[in-house]
């Protein structure tokens, strides 16, 4: 099993558990279990998957205080699969820097363009690429770019 496929499986299933704990208000264990249950895992990071999920989850509101400043609306108001991906994308950058912010932001601008509206990716390109610059400034995205 590649891990970096393993990994992207991980975060596409993050992405739908995410988006489905938001509209159904379920806890988050019970939506884990359910995915688990429910959809082949044999080619997915599942220790990852549930980091993803429960930290996610767990930070949420600190998640969103990070990206509130960068968008162009309310948190609440951005449509809950992009606010999946970028809860996704917040997390890894903020907490998971072993992995690239480039690395970040193309995973989460796949999702994006996997799961999302026609042009959401853009949206989530400058939000994220802006958050990597306040929380990656060892890596100095800004003069990367």
């Amino acid at each position: 099993m590649n891990p970096h496929h393993a990994r992207s499986r991980a975060r596409r299933f993050a992405v739908q558990a995410l988006y489905q704990w938001q509209i159904s208000k379920q806890d988050i264990g019970d939506i884990e279990t359910q995915f688990v249950a429910d959809y082949e895992m044999d080619k997915v990071d599942v220790p990852y998957l549930r980091e993803l999920l429960h930290r996610s989850v767990e930070r949420a509101g600190e998640l969103e205080a990070s990206l509130t400043p960068l968008l162009d609306r309310p948190f609440v108001e951005v449509d809950p699969v992009e606010r999946s991906v970028l809860l996704i994308g917040a997390y890894e950058l903020s907490y998971r820097c072993e992995i690239p912010y480039r690395v970040v932001i193309n995973e989460a601008i796949r999702l994006a363009k996997l799961f999302g509206a026609h042009d959401s990716y853009k949206y989530i390109n400058g939000i994220l690429d802006k958050l990597a610059q306040k929380t990656r400034t060892a890596e100095n995205p800004a003069t990367l770019n």
